[in-house]
């Protein structure tokens, strides 16, 4: 149990950025980025991640990994009329990225894998 706590965090989607694919109170795992090694799971474009809101620090965001450059990631959001993205602040640092979700597991009615948008 000490393991999982250290490797995944719960996430609670809020808002509508992210709308179809995630809805507002879905819950996410997330896998976490090794912070002991400065190192982030590999991301590819269309990934969902959680990352630190670059304008509010303590805040996290949900978004879709549209590109990667270098050490930069550009997040944006499925919904983007609802979505404040890189659109807006610009692409983020990969060490702002805390994790990729892999799985929602609430509500149990659409529980499953999160692929890649498809």
């Amino acid at each position: 149990m000490a393991l999982a706590l250290r490797l995944f965090q719960r996430v609670t989607v809020v808002g509508d950025s992210m709308a179809p694919r995630l809805q507002p109170g879905d819950r996410l795992l997330v896998r976490k980025a090794s912070r002991r090694r400065r190192r982030v799971p590999a991301l590819r474009a269309g990934d969902i991640v959680v990352a630190n809101d670059p304008r509010q620090p303590a805040r996290a965001l949900v978004k879709r990994v549209a590109a990667t450059e270098g050490s930069l990631v550009w997040l944006v959001g499925d919904n983007p009329g609802h979505s404040t993205d890189s659109r807006d602040f610009g692409p983020v640092p990969l060490e702002s990225v805390l994790g990729r979700a892999i799985y929602r597991y609430s509500p149990p009615a659409r529980a499953g894998r999160l692929p890649p948008r498809d």
